[in-house]
């Protein structure tokens, strides 16, 4: 059940409640109304609008906007006739109007509805029909309109902040059980298949030969597997709950980090451009000679921009496996910032000598400047190399993220 569903039970009697006070006070005051009969029809209508509206106040999904403009509308038009139902006199003594408290019903409805905004706007209505009713700002009035006021502003807010504490409290829900599966998952793969590529990598090393480097691709396999396993590269499962929490806030936007983690196309270069968790492109390179860090949630870019930038850190563990001698071993590190996304790759070889670069770009050999340097300028972002002889290279690519977002806008111009 909702936070709010006890609140909107809560109205349902209040307006009960208020009803019958209302015409306690209609019978009391009978014999002092100007026109008696006036007062009688009025009190007629809103005892049938709220018996036959008594169901839509039961739940968010029911009490509509037309409906709280009705509701609104039946309370303004009650204060409105009271001058002409009751003396000036007693409008002067402050003598409640025709719907006395009902009219707060209404309020609380647009509160509850839609937030303080909605509270706020519904209350300035009733605080001006009640000074035209009264004719001016008089003390008694104004005290009881900044009372109805604060109230419905108050409500409204506390409604927001329970329904933000509830889609808090669905997505804390959701990560325990996708981290209960995880962990589910990584124990029957623990028993099984690690196990069984750990037995292959030892016997295949013991055998030698052929199976020596069968063992060694097993190894490779267990390490990446047992990557994936502690990495939890796993979306967030879509839930049923997503249009109740839109109905439940129809002022607000969604909040964008209690959306579910896109996955990512089988090609992103040729994707729409829909987002894409870049982790999920880069954790294939992880093995027995790649380390690969990441953070703890979704890295999203467009998709295309997502495969292009994986290419680029592609292109540059080649070149480490090709140029950094034997048995390399190479790190990436994935980086989300506010402003940009960065991937180092690191390496422990032999280093670049100082113009390296420029020399074979110049021979014409453009791996660096097309595969990598190309890439990031397409991106908008910058490709840096940092080396010295015999202390490894590191190559660092950055995306900013307003870069990444018109590289999306243009592609879907294109098409």
């Amino acid at each position: 059940m909702s936070v709010e569903q006890p609140l909107w039970q809560a109205l349902t009697a209040y307006r009960v409640l208020t009803l019958l006070y209302a015409l306690g006070l209609c019978v009391y005051s009978f014999d002092d109304y100007d026109h008696p009969i006036g007062a009688v029809v009025y009190m007629a209508v809103l005892t049938l609008w709220t018996a036959l509206t008594f169901r839509m106040v039961a739940s968010a999904e029911r009490c509509t906007r037309r409906f709280l403009v009705g509701d609104l509308g039946i309370a303004v038009t009650g204060i409105l006739l009271t001058p002409l139902v009751d003396s000036h006199d007693r409008i002067a003594e402050g003598t409640p109007t025709l719907p006395s408290i009902w009219t707060m019903g209404a309020v609380l409805g647009f509160a509850i509805k839609g937030g303080w905004r909605w509270g706020a706007s519904a209350s300035t209505v009733v605080c001006a029909a009640n000074v035209i009713e009264r004719g001016g700002f008089a003390q008694d009035t104004v005290h009881m309109l900044s009372l109805v006021w604060v109230a419905s502003v108050g409500i409204g807010y506390v409604i927001e902040v329970a329904r933000a504490s509830e889609r808090t409290l669905a997505r804390a829900l959701r990560i325990e059980a996708a981290t209960r599966e995880r962990e589910r998952l990584a124990r029957d793969i623990h028993d099984s298949v690690l196990q069984v590529l750990a037995m292959v990598q030892r016997r295949g090393a013991a055998i030698g030969g052929e199976a020596a480097e069968l063992g060694r691709m097993a190894g490779e396999q267990e390490i990446a597997l047992r990557t994936l396993v502690s990495t939890g590269l796993v979306a967030r499962p879509r839930t049923g709950d997503d249009e109740t929490e839109a109905v439940a806030d129809p002022g607000g936007p969604p909040d964008a980090v209690d959306q579910p983690v896109p996955p990512c196309p089988p090609d992103p270069g040729r994707s729409d451009g829909g987002p894409c968790d870049l982790r999920a492109l880069l954790a294939p390179h992880a093995g027995s000679r790649v380390t690969f860090s990441e953070p703890g949630a979704p890295v999203l870019l467009p998709a295309g921009v997502a495969g292009e930038l994986a290419a680029a850190v592609g292109a540059a563990l080649d070149n480490v496996r090709v140029h950094a001698g034997e048995d390399p071993h190479a790190w990436i590190l994935l980086e989300d910032e506010p402003d940009v996304v960065t991937v180092t790759v690191r390496d422990d070889g032999p280093g670049i000598p100082e113009g390296r670069l420029a020399d074979a770009e110049a021979e014409g050999r453009l791996g660096v400047a097309l595969s990598i340097r190309g890439r990031l300028r397409d991106l908008g972002g910058t490709a840096e190399w940092i080396s010295a002889p015999g202390q490894g290279t590191e190559v660092e690519l950055t995306v900013p993220k307003a870069s990444a977002k018109k590289a999306k806008q243009k592609g879907e111009a294109a098409r």
